[in-house]
């Protein structure tokens, strides 16, 4: 099968590329990274369900800014909120660009409760995104759980939304660092894994709430983090998955959730029997979907596609049969090459649609 379709219902589209190939260096690379990861996670929990940070943070290599161009990007980090530790890293292309950039507002993954936006796989994976797409890189430090349970990931990013916003045509926007050609009307909401769902949350917020120069037109959700008190078929399928497991999902969901709630809680099942529709009256940016095969996550971020068009929106799914979850951040497969093109794709068919274009 060949890796694009004929694209005939504008609604939807399915691109079912071939099996990933993979190399020695590929899987010796990430091999080494999930093990850091790994060990990491395995020594820093306690019997208590909290985390050791200060070991985490051995395994958690971070990322230097790269004030000099690095990889064709330069970065830069501002505090919204020194208080919570709530901060963004900017990537900009070094490549001066004429025309206007898109923004980007991201968030990483890591289960609600790993990693940070200077850890080395979100800083390479943001890097990768800006050199792909062209365009400026917002990528949001939120809190972590355990310590900061649910709704607090999604407050602190909608947070950002208001900063820039706030900030934006006034005497204080030098402090975004933002490019002075960097299009706030052509603004991207995105996310990995748990970063995926809460860009989910964080875009119903944004359309909920009257943002004056900040206009959402997409939103991108890479393998999204969701789930359920059903057990779906690819959770049964693949209920010891390569790199997560249903076991290691159910944990991270009682670290997140409040007390007492079950995985129907809307912020994991946002289709499911306890939560209301507040989407369809919304104006919900056009969504492109990333699912893997042998994810067990992957029949909820089916689910997620179909509740999205349900609901009369937008949306995109891309499905890779054989990627694995997180595949995207091994720049060395083939499906992760492929994401970003699809990626860089969706960003450049939205920046080009007749609404956008004012036609």
């Amino acid at each position: 099968m060949s890796h694009t379709m004929v694209i005939t219902e504008p609604k939807s589209f399915v691109v079912i590329p071939p099996p990933p190939t993979t190399t020695t260096t590929a899987a010796n690379s990430y091999r080494f990274y999930r093990s850091m990861i790994g060990f990491g996670v395995s020594f820093s929990g306690r019997s208590d369900g909290t985390i050791n940070r200060c070991i985490m943070n051995i395994f958690d290599l971070k990322a230097p800014l790269s004030k000099n161009p690095r990889d064709g990007v330069k970065t830069t980090d501002t505090v919204v909120d020194a208080t919570r530790n709530l901060y963004f890293r900017l990537f900009v292309p070094s490549v001066d660009q004429d025309a206007n950039m898109p923004v980007i507002i991201y968030f990483h993954g890591g289960g609600f409760a790993y990693l940070q936006a200077n850890s080395i796989a979100s800083d390479d994976l943001c890097r990768r995104i800006c050199k792909e797409t062209g365009a400026v890189i917002v990528s949001v430090n939120y809190r972590l759980t355990p310590e900061h349970k649910y709704p607090c990931q999604y407050d602190d990013g909608f947070d950002v939304v208001k900063f820039i916003d706030d900030n934006t045509n006034t005497t204080n926007s030098g402090i975004l660092n933002l490019p002075s050609n960097a299009n706030l009307k052509q603004c991207f909401i995105a996310g990995d894994s748990a970063g995926g769902n809460v860009a989910h949350h964080v875009a119903v917020k944004a359309c909920e709430h009257e943002l004056r120069n900040v206009e959402l037109i997409g939103l991108i959700a890479i393998q999204p983090f969701f789930g359920g008190e059903e057990r779906t078929d690819s959770e049964i399928r693949l209920a010891d998955g390569p790199v997560l497991s249903v076991k290691g999902s159910d944990r991270l969901w009682k670290m997140f959730l409040p007390e007492g709630s079950d995985r129907d809680h809307p912020a994991c099942n946002v289709f499911g029997p306890k939560s209301v529709d507040n989407i369809s009256r919304l104006k919900f940016p056009a969504t492109m979907v990333v699912v893997g095969g042998v994810d067990p996550l992957h029949d909820w971020q089916i689910k997620y596609y179909e509740g999205l068009k349900k609901c009369g929106k937008e949306t995109y799914l891309i499905e890779y049969p054989n990627a694995f979850h997180s595949f995207y951040g091994v720049p060395e497969l083939e499906d992760s090459a492929l994401a970003m093109q699809e990626l860089k794709y969706f960003v450049s068919k939205l920046l080009h649609s007749p609404e956008e274009n004012g036609t």
